[in-house]
């Protein structure tokens, strides 16, 4: 296990038409999304969480071991799964969420899980922090392996779940603390920093304590911010877009794999990593999450996928060069 992820598994029930009331059944959840990403990019992951035993929590741990999750860390228990309904608008997607006393809400391991000795970066975030008692559990795992993992944090902000944002926003500084990497999109920023500079919110990461920030625009790349060098933007290859959903899980499980697969196992090595290095990570970040995005629902790609595409794009620059 190289990869940890710990949060909600759910299944997303995806609207087949705007306006009508016929949906299509997904395992989904950004962890889950994130880790099966991971998995199929190459890197042996791990998940950790609460499922249920009813016939979702059955298919979503199907799911997992299909993909080659490590599931040996994950409970189980008799309260319902969480369910989620998705409709796609032209611009974004539109959620409801049914969570009150699921099986991933109530994660709450007594002892706390230790990590293998191997496990290197260690992901959290998203709607798994808005729920007690997983959220202070949750907490509490990521800084029992503060120092030793690089720490990934992605709050994939829903608002709809958020009654009180001001609140939310003060706890969100807490985490961005807790971070070696902080991975956010630009609606996130929106959200957490109305009316401020993305900028801003990246440097507000920063003097937290995160090492690197990286901001995702879709269609229009990402950029990274680090202490003491100047931004670092990448675009995003063009494909035909058949759906966006786990395309910001895929980027963040594209991260974090080509990091490793160039040799930054600890917290310290982020920062150390120079531009060119940097660069082709999040090239490679956004090379996955552009092939999972010309799929329906969140289809992350295998690692073959990804060269194949990095190369062929290489390949076009080449001969359009006079």
């Amino acid at each position: 296990m190289r990869i940890a992820l710990t949060g909600e598994a759910l299944i997303d029930f995806t609207a087949s038409e705007a306006g009508t009331l016929a949906f299509l059944g997904h395992e989904g959840g950004s962890p889950l999304n994130t880790a099966v990403a991971c998995a199929r990019l190459g890197q042996p992951t791990g998940f950790l969480t609460q499922l249920s035993t009813d016939l979702f929590g059955e298919r979503l741990m199907a799911f997992l071991e299909r993909n080659g999750v490590d599931t040996r860390l994950i409970l189980r228990s008799d309260a319902p799964s969480t369910l989620a309904f998705v409709e796609r608008t032209p611009q974004t997607n539109r959620y409801a969420f049914y969570t009150r006393d699921s099986a991933d809400a109530t994660w709450a391991p007594e002892p706390l899980p230790q990590l293998p000795a191997e496990c290197r970066f260690l992901h959290f975030g998203s709607i798994s922090l808005l729920q007690e008692p997983a959220s202070s559990r949750i907490t509490d795992l990521v800084a029992a392996h503060a120092g030793r993992c690089v720490i990934v944090f992605d709050p994939n902000v829903r608002p709809s779940l958020i009654p009180n944002m001001a609140s939310y926003r003060a706890r969100v500084t807490e985490w961005f603390a807790m971070a070696d990497l902080v991975k956010l999109s630009d609606e996130d920023a929106q959200l957490l920093a109305p009316g401020r500079p993305i900028d801003a919110l990246a440097a507000e990461c920063l003097t937290a304590g995160a090492r690197a920030v990286v901001v995702t625009r879709g269609g229009a790349g990402a950029t990274l911010w680090r202490t003491g060098s100047a931004p670092l933007t990448v675009a995003a290859p063009r494909v035909e877009v058949v759906d966006t959903i786990g395309a910001g899980d895929t980027f963040t499980a594209g991260l974090s794999v080509a990091l490793l697969a160039h040799g930054v196992e600890h917290p310290a090595q982020l920062a150390e990593l120079g531009d060119d290095a940097w660069r082709a990570v999040m090239r490679f970040a956004a090379t996955a999450a552009a092939l999972n995005c010309t799929r329906e629902g969140a289809d992350p790609p295998t690692l073959e996928a990804v060269h194949t595409a990095l190369s062929q794009e290489d390949n076009e620059a080449v001969a359009s060069r006079p």
